[in-house]
């Protein structure tokens, strides 16, 4: 952040009747815009000339975001989705951006935000600076970067690992129905903060319900609640007034929360860019933490592909085969969250973010903006039951990506229902 300001100031406005807006940061969730202007806007305000720093982000009433933005503003840390929609109602103006800044890159040169990636990047000015920052950066999304960069110079510090000197990694066998008293054995063990990781926002909730009575005080964060109600459980947990917060991966990127003694992998990621993102909230800044993933029989394959790790390696809390100790045949289980999340889940908040300190390494990415590409619309999902698979699949993935508007996120399983009933009577 300092050397992008440090450039701001030295170059003057050209004009003090309306300040042009010359940093754009665009981060893809809303705890992560929050985070990043709380830190821009707190290194600006001792600074020699005064810089108006604002966030916008979806989930909340435009209106006042509007009102903040009279007069302009030299720096705009935002999510996609609101940014357009301030557009689209000339509460801003990207023609003067001198310098763009990505952070969580490679979730935001993912599909999922592609559309709306497009459609800012059209409304920038060709000479540009154009940066590019993540922890991890798999090789679909750099060619990707070549759309954006011109002769960039790549800078990578530490490693693209999980730290395994400062992080204690180990995996344990359970079938779908022991998870439940497993994580409740795990979080009774500790006295410090944990951090669980859902697949869906129903699993989430339904583990945070199970918790709280089961007597641990833990709170929910996901892309179907409020932004009140996700800011109000962040900050809970922060101050430890909650030591247990259960999340979907709207938490696993970015966010700085320090002194997280557990990360619980209650449901495994999709990805090995996920597992290093969510692994990566503890033991930062030089402490020492510790991460324990949930694998039943179905996910061996799974857990070898997101940890890395091949057959041979040894693990601690291991149970030996499932078979043997299950009566000769595994067992997938429908006790808590056996079944599939399903939904339309057209407004993702996929929880990603800029990770600083310990995180395993951080890599990024600076050079001259390409120009302007194509404006393009902003994708829906299709209608009938190829719209159905794409909500369910989204609900599995358990994240919701910020849309904004006054509705702001809307839960991914909500649609469904009428659809069956309708598909039920067509077919009787």
């Amino acid at each position: 952040a300092l050397p992008v300001l440090q450039q701001l100031l030295a170059v003057p406005r050209q004009t003090n009747f309306r300040r042009p807006i010359r940093l754009l940061v665009l981060v893809p969730t809303r705890e992560l815009a929050v985070q990043v202007g709380e830190v821009l806007a707190q290194l600006a305000y001792k600074l020699p000339q005064s810089l108006k720093v604002n966030t916008v982000f979806g989930g909340v009433s435009v209106n006042p975001q509007m009102m903040a933005l009279r007069g302009g503003a030299d720096v705009v840390v935002a999510t996609p989705g609101r940014l357009l929609d301030l557009v689209d109602q000339n509460a801003l103006r990207l023609s003067d951006v001198q310098h763009l800044v990505l952070d969580e890159a490679d979730r935001l040169l993912d599909l999922g935000f592609a559309d709306e990636l497009h459609r800012v990047l059209a409304l920038l000015p060709a000479k540009r600076q154009t940066l590019l920052f993540s922890a991890t950066l798999p090789p679909a999304i750099l060619k990707l970067t070549s759309r954006f960069l011109k002769n960039p110079e790549r800078v990578t510090v530490g490693s693209t690992e999980p730290n395994t000197d400062k992080i204690k990694m180990s995996h344990i066998q359970v079938i779908q129905t022991e998870k439940n008293d497993r994580i409740l054995e795990e979080i009774k063990k500790r006295s410090g903060t944990v951090l669980v990781f859902a697949r869906t926002q129903i699993r989430t909730e339904r583990l945070a319900n199970f918790l709280a009575k089961s007597g641990v005080r833990a709170g929910a964060i996901h892309g179907g609640r409020t932004q009140s109600q996700r800011l109000f459980a962040l900050n809970q947990f922060r101050n430890g007034a909650t030591p247990v917060l259960v999340a979907t991966d709207v938490a696993s990127r970015g966010l700085d929360i320090p002194q997280i003694e557990l990360v619980v992998n209650y449901d495994l990621p999709q990805s090995r860019e996920d597992f290093v993102h969510r692994v990566g909230r503890t033991a930062r800044a030089g402490a020492e933490g510790e991460a324990i993933s949930f694998v039943t029989p179905e996910e061996s394959r799974q857990w070898r592909d997101v940890s890395g790790q091949g057959k041979g390696s040894s693990h601690d809390g291991q149970r030996g085969d499932f078979r043997k100790s299950h009566g000769g045949k595994s067992s997938r289980g429908r006790r808590f969250g056996g079944g599939r999340g399903r939904g339309f889940g057209r407004d993702q908040g996929q929880g990603q973010g800029h990770s600083q300190a310990s995180e395993a390494g951080h890599q990024s990415f600076r050079g001259q903006g390409r120009g302007r590409g194509p404006s393009e619309r902003r994708g829906r999902p299709g209608g009938g039951f190829r719209g159905f698979r794409q909500g369910e699949q989204r609900e599995r993935s358990g994240e919701q990506r910020d849309r904004t508007g006054g509705q702001g996120e809307r839960s991914g399983n909500q649609g469904p229902k009428k659809f069956v009933k309708k598909f039920f009577k067509f077919a009787s």
